[in-house]
């Protein structure tokens, strides 16, 4: 495991006490009231300025170095998912239902903890840093960058890069993952609500059976991405939720489907998109049904600039050796984030959290992190902060 070189044992535990603390009091996409309370007061703590009222609940800290310079942004999310806490840890969620379950706590944690650094060392620095706490990432379509942009978050200070870190239960502590181009695929949601006729189980040829009908949508759906795709674009399609029925001996009238769709580019996106309308028409017709359909655009996908996420790679060599930044395939997962990248340059990247054996992936009920991870993303975001800003400087001057 690479070993963070933060000496600052106070700052640490402060920071580990801090994300546990969020971890007890979880709280959902646009209630994230106290969460932000919490934040604020860290700030006022640390005599960091800030402002609020972005998303209802986001807060901006500003960092301004003593030095002239570019602005450099960094994002953590805020809350929490609908999911009853089976962890089985000693600061397990005391709220029913809610969790963290997708490492936002540790998130806020960490950049928390690197606003402290960076504040302390204003007087060495070439430009700004702003610290954006995000609500609502995990309402998608919605979410809450769009709104924090809206509400004019970035309108004093516009930030010439953005970055965002995520922490990875895929990669072991000590390495970081990133990649130019596509790192988290578009995320669209969708409905299906059949509607057939029902009756008596024993006189099928009177009915319907949405049931049926619903098994046909889908087997057939899935044709999408094994006969329309190309195999070398990655995509992916799936129902998450069935619903319908009454009871044994009952033919249902009506099944409701729930589901998403992935896909890193738009051009395979819109394939798959034609294709499942074309396909539920075509169902509706030949089944002698009614299927109404509900589609929602999600969140597109993150896309990383390659200057910013090269900065990334060699910060992370720099400091923990080429083994620390491996190459990584990108996630089909959705990110909000992506809305900061599509108006500012900038990079999303992973950071190793596995506790190994065991592992649960993010939003599971069971889902652990490493806490050693803390320290190293605390670390690491100062640092490439720190280079970023130079850079920045740097391109000005040359």
């Amino acid at each position: 495991m690479t070993k963070t070189t933060l000496n600052n044992e106070a700052l640490i535990k402060e920071i580990l006490a801090f994300r546990r603390d969020l971890h007890l009091n979880p709280e959902l996409s646009g209630e994230e009231f106290e969460t932000s309370k919490k934040i604020q007061q860290k700030l006022t703590e640390h005599g960091i300025p800030f402002k609020t009222g972005f998303a209802k609940t986001g807060v901006l800290g500003i960092i301004k170095g003593a030095k002239p310079g570019k602005t450099v942004a960094l994002r953590a999310d805020i809350d929490a998912l609908p999911i009853q806490e089976q962890s089985g840890v000693e600061y397990s969620s005391t709220v029913d239902g809610k969790m963290h379950a997708c490492g936002h706590d540790a998130h806020t944690a960490m950049l928390l903890g690197a606003g402290i650094l960076l504040h302390e060392q204003k007087e060495n620095l070439a430009g700004t840093v702003l610290l954006v706490f995000q609500p609502a990432e995990e309402n998608s379509p919605v979410g809450g960058a769009q709104r924090m942009m809206d509400d004019g978050v970035f309108d004093e200070f516009p930030p010439d890069v953005i970055l965002g870190q995520h922490v990875w239960p895929d990669l072991p502590v000590g390495q970081f993952g990133v990649r130019p181009g596509p790192i988290m695929g578009n995320s669209d949601r969708f409905t299906i609500v059949v509607k057939g006729s029902g009756g008596h189980a024993s006189m099928p040829h009177q009915t319907n059976d949405a049931i049926i009908i619903a098994n046909q949508v889908i087997t057939t759906l899935q044709t999408i991405v094994s006969r329309n795709v190309d195999p070398i674009n990655p995509a992916v399609l799936t129902i998450g939720k069935i619903s319908g029925g009454y009871r044994y001996n009952v033919i249902a009238d009506r099944v409701t489907l729930e589901g998403s769709i992935r896909t890193t580019s738009n051009e395979t996106k819109n394939v798959v998109r034609e294709r499942f309308f074309k396909i539920l028409n075509g169902l509706a017709e030949a089944m002698n049904a009614e299927i109404d359909i509900e589609y929602l655009d999600g969140y597109p996908a993150t896309v990383n600039t390659p200057e910013w996420s090269n900065r990334i790679k060699q910060t992370a060599t720099r400091l923990y050796g080429k083994e620390s930044a491996p190459d990584v395939p990108p996630s089909m997962g959705g990110e909000d984030f992506s809305r900061f990248l599509q108006k500012y340059p900038g990079a999303y990247y992973w950071l190793g959290a596995s506790i190994g054996e065991g592992q649960k992936p993010l939003h599971d009920p069971e889902f652990k992190l490493d806490e050693r991870a803390i320290p190293l993303g605390i670390e690491f975001m100062t640092e490439v902060t720190i280079d970023t800003l130079n850079q920045l400087l740097k391109k000005e001057t040359e």
